[in-house]
């Protein structure tokens, strides 16, 4: 048995892995194209924008896309376009990224948290159906990590009760369910562009969906509150400027004619880490349902057992694995509830959430995956080679064969 690195040992690997972002003269020539367009923005008659719109929303099997400058932005401009208002509720997971829900609460409505499904990591059907009430109007899903939630039960649930499915699939670009694009399988679905995005130009986001009227509708509140049928000074809803530039479109149109490739070499290189790691105890792999066709894979998520593993915590565990060359992050600290924002109520002393106990909430699932159990690696890293991947597996085991000497030489968190 070889020494741990953190211990005095040699480390499984010291090269780095795969850099990010990814890109080449494609996209440089894409940004070329726009600035010398002299077509910037919007209204300027530039195509790189709905040149975009057009192919991502295709890319997916959708109708309509309409970009913006962030993924919060689409989420914003989709809930608004869905009637979210003063009062409603809204239920989401707890385990997922703030601008999930901070425009709902933007709109003055509530979000409803609720736990996700111990195996994926998704918002859990059973829980969503125990936090309906009067006043509850719509259920945002997150396809978190790129798995897609589980949409059979989420829309059956949503037309059981007369509410409206929003999918966050801002992880989940080529993400499939039951070989249909995920994001317009509800009423609509909003991506990101954000650096760290599988797709990105720095920023940007949209929102797809196959309802004409709610394309429109969300155009409008994106664009000034304007109408595609009213004049350019026309202004018909309260309604933010969330536009993409040309330029950003123009990068993004490049960063998509490389994904399919990209796409299914993350697919390749998870299926080799899942098999590797499913055979070390202490080790497990968020399940993958037979439903899941495509799964984007922006985070590789697998879940820690200490019990199995001498009692050595997930923050000794890390640390080791990180002295051996591999560098996994235990992502989310708190689930949302726990959030400052929302313990100490800092929003509008008005706002009907300021109802809410949010320290009264309890959601056991993702309160250990944030705590105790959840383990990423970032989406980058699954663009590597065989070889790397076998690297996290040897680097994963030898941290577990060492487990009584880790916990014996007792490494601070």
């Amino acid at each position: 048995m070889s020494e741990l690195a953190i211990l005095g040992g040699t480390p499984v690997r010291t090269e780095p892995f795969h850099a990010w972002p990814v890109f080449g003269q494609e996209e440089i020539d894409a940004a070329a194209r726009a600035i010398r367009s002299g077509k910037w923005g919007h209204g300027t008659g530039g195509d790189e924008v709905p040149g975009f719109e057009r192919e991502y929303a295709a890319f997916h099997g959708a109708k309509y896309g309409v970009a913006v400058h962030t993924g919060t932005s689409a989420i914003r401009a989709a809930v608004a376009a869905l009637g979210v208002s003063m009062g409603d509720e809204v239920i989401a997971p707890a385990y997922t990224f703030i601008g999930t829900v901070t425009p709902v609460m933007e709109l003055g409505a509530v979000p409803v948290f609720v736990d996700i499904d111990p195996d994926t990591y998704n918002i859990d059907p059973a829980a969503v159906e125990a936090a309906i009430t009067p006043r509850t109007v719509g259920i945002i899903p997150v396809h978190f990590a790129g798995l897609p939630a589980n949409l059979d039960a989420i829309t059956a649930i949503a037309e059981k009760h007369g509410l409206w499915v929003m999918e966050d699939a801002a992880q989940a670009w080529g993400s499939e369910w039951k070989g249909t694009g995920v994001g317009h399988i509800g009423a609509c679905g909003i991506f990101s562009f954000q650096s760290s995005k599988n797709i990105t130009a720095g920023e940007g986001g949209i929102v797809i969906t196959d309802d004409e009227d709610l394309a429109e509708t969300v155009r409008s509140f994106v664009n000034c509150g304007r109408s595609s049928k009213g004049k350019w000074y026309g202004h018909y809803r309260v309604a933010g400027n969330y536009r993409l530039s040309e330029m950003h479109g123009a990068v993004l149109r490049a960063q998509l004619e490389r994904y399919p490739s990209q796409l299914a070499k993350r697919q390749k290189n998870a299926a080799r880490l899942i098999e590797g790691l499913s055979a070390i105890p202490g080790m497990d792999p968020l399940v993958r349902a037979d439903e899941v066709t495509a799964h984007s894979y922006h985070l590789f998520i697998w879940r820690y057992r200490p019990e199995e593993l001498a009692g050595v915590s997930r923050g000794d565990f890390m640390k080791a694995l990180h002295e051996e060359g591999i560098p996994c992050s235990p992502g989310y600290s708190v689930p949302l509830y726990e959030q400052p924002v929302f313990t100490e109520k800092n929003f509008d002393p008005a706002h009907a959430a300021q109802a809410v106990d949010f320290t009264a909430i309890r959601c056991e699932v993702a309160d250990r995956a944030c705590k105790s159990e959840g383990l990423w690696l970032t989406q980058q890293i699954l663009l590597g080679t065989d070889k790397d991947m076998d690297d996290i597996v040897a680097g994963v085991a030898k941290v577990v064969e060492n487990a009584d000497k880790l916990k014996e030489a007792g490494v601070e968190e």
